[in-house]
């Protein structure tokens, strides 16, 4: 490669001959008798050599004086027969300041004679890639880092300051990618020359290679070291939905999102951040696998250790809602403590069936201590205890056995709620609809908004139940049945159905008995049908009556042997012996 000076007068090399000559000769005096001309000639040769000493080579650098500098190139003197251009952003410092002045003499590096625009081509940058390119080139052959300075950010990357601008790949930059890059601006950092290409003076570097050794040294350090137990320090290195993993400076541990506070933690993400500095406590170390196993809220105080004596069965606590369930809501009552208000806890009535109807999460209320269990980490809070029990009030103002009437609100399958104008409403049950049907279908028999009469057959405001009853305000017709048909009676009733096992009559109203296949004739009957019919009316003598169970079983046979005998007295003996043969009898009209 070669260097050379400047012209002293680089302006002057477009002169004609003659203006070049003129030049020469002011300052000279006339030699008389002297060849005037070929004294001109000489001295003018010299002059013209002067010009032509230098080689102007692309790919050379020369020595060259700033002219100008302009918003966007910098105008630069080498003494060929026209100025060069090079890029003023090869003269700024990361900070946007230059680095050179008018008349400062730098080494350039000549790119092209002629650009499009007529210009040499000239680049300050190329000129320090061949001065430093052997130094470069054993830093990359060997390996040895070089320090550098990071001045700008470009696309997909740095640009570093070696002594030379290089490039630093974004991935290059740090052991993961990162996309802040503005924050490496200014920094300086040893890097190691991974790639480079003396033609084209392309330079890259890599940072993150030099970060991998070192993580490898401080790996075997802290692997030689670590224990389960143990508090350290490490830095938030990525942040997941199910936790973060901690850079433990060489080794990665995950932190579980169930580690990281005694609190509920919706996702990391809202506890921690990318590059925070925190101290962690070793739960778990696999050292086949090198996996670490980390604790955030092991390294704090459990607050449930004084939650015993904070928390006592019915104290007013208060606190923020965190969560909404079907079963109830979360309260939280301290960092780490919460506690839970069951649905069955919320109200005296039980109108709030849907807690999402009732409460948001962020909501702040207040409730009731009713239990803790520190072992299980259980907080059980009410609601309605901070409330009027309405049905203090009821149990006084209905005792059991008053009338009351009030309309059908709602009717459900074991029953209908009746309205009676409190805040709790009061429920029939379907079996305390009739004495004496067993298959009430409420939907026929009632519809919602129609006026009721009842009677109150509890009130239990331990357990919320408010109980009316219908058929209380009749009496029992079994009650006295035995009065009416006492075993050994003669009664003549309609068949209502007959099934495959006998044949059902009415006795009164509601009231109904069995005549059992074997009580229809005297003769073996196969089919109940084929002697009896559904509206027949037959005589037949009652011989059994279980009132607990509401069963009475007739006999048609023993009616006629009677009337054949045409002895009362031998119809009852007859009736009682068929009484204790049908003792315990279980068919009843269901069984159809």
């Amino acid at each position: 490669m070669g260097v050379s000076k400047p012209f002293s007068e680089p302006r002057e090399v477009n002169m004609t001959t003659q203006e070049l000559k003129q030049k020469w000769m002011e300052g000279f005096e006339v030699v008389f008798g002297e060849d005037v001309e070929a004294v001109e000639t000489t001295e003018f040769s010299k002059l013209l050599d002067t010009t032509t000493t230098k080689n102007f080579q692309e790919g050379e650098v020369f020595m060259g004086n700033v002219v100008s500098i302009g918003a966007d190139y910098v105008m630069i003197d080498i003494g060929y027969k026209q100025e060069g251009l090079v890029s003023v952003r090869e003269f700024q410092n990361y900070d946007g300041s230059l680095k050179i002045k008018e008349g400062d003499e730098i080494e350039v590096y000549l790119d092209k004679l002629e650009s499009s625009m007529g210009n040499l081509v000239l680049s300050k940058d190329k000129a320090e890639i061949l001065k430093a390119w052997d130094k470069i080139s054993e830093a990359c052959e060997k390996g040895t880092p070089l320090e550098g300075t990071v001045i700008a950010k470009v696309k997909g990357g740095l640009s570093v300051d070696i002594g030379v601008k290089a490039f630093l790949p974004g991935s290059q930059i740090d052991l993961r990618p990162t996309r802040y890059l503005d924050k490496y601006i200014g920094k300086k950092m040893e890097f190691k020359v991974i790639k480079f290409n003396k033609k084209r003076g392309n330079i890259v570097l890599s940072r993150r290679a030099i970060l991998q050794e070192e993580r490898g040294k401080m790996r075997q350090e802290i692997l030689d070291q670590i224990q389960e137990g143990m508090i350290v320090k490490g830095i938030v290195k990525n942040i997941t939905d199910y936790g973060a993993f901690i850079d433990l400076g060489g080794i990665d541990g995950l932190l579980h999102i169930t580690d990281m506070s005694w609190g509920r933690v919706k996702h990391p993400s809202n506890l921690l951040n990318m590059g925070d500095e925190i101290d962690v406590k070793i739960l778990k170390f696999d050292s086949d696998k090198e996996r670490v196993s980390l604790g955030l809220k092991q390294v704090q105080p459990n607050p449930w250790e004084k939650a015993k004596e904070t928390y006592t069965a019915g104290t007013k606590v208060g606190g923020e809602i965190v969560s909404v369930k079907d079963y109830g809501v979360f309260i939280e009552l301290d960092d780490g403590i919460e506690g839970l208000i069951h649905v069955s806890e919320m109200s005296w009535t039980g109108k709030i069936k849907n807690p999402a109807k009732h409460f948001n999460v962020g909501e702040r209320i207040e409730a009731q201590v009713l239990d803790v269990d520190v072992e299980n980490k259980r907080i059980s809070l009410g609601l309605k205890q901070l409330q009027e029990n309405p049905w203090e009030a009821i149990e006084a103002k209905y005792p059991v056995g008053t009338k009351v009437t009030g309309k059908v609100k709602s009717i459900v399958e074991f029953g209908m709620f009746i309205d009676l104008g409190e805040e709790v409403d009061a429920l029939i049950h379907v079996s305390d609809l009739s004495w004496t049907k067993k298959n009430v279908n409420i939907n026929e028999e009632y519809k919602e908004d129609t006026e009721v009469e009842a009677v109150v057959l509890s009130v239990d405001k331990e357990n919320s139940k408010f109980c009316l009853g219908i058929k209380q305000l009749h009496e029992d017709p079994w009650k006295k049945i035995e009065t009416r048909f006492p075993v050994g009676t003669v009664v003549e009733a309609e068949v209502v159905r007959v099934t495959d096992f006998g044949a059902f009559v009415e006795l009164e109203t509601g009231i109904e008995g069995l005549v059992h296949i074997s009580e229809l004739s005297e003769e073996r009957v196969d089919k109940p049908e084929d002697v009896i019919k559904k509206g027949d009316v037959a005589k037949a003598m009652v011989i059994s009556i279980d009132k607990d169970a509401k069963k009475i079983a007739l006999s048609i046979k023993a009616a006629a042997n009677a009337a054949a005998n045409g002895s009362y007295s031998a119809a009852t003996v007859k009736a009682a012996t068929l009484a204790d043969k049908f003792k315990g009898f279980s068919i009843d009209k269901d069984e159809e």
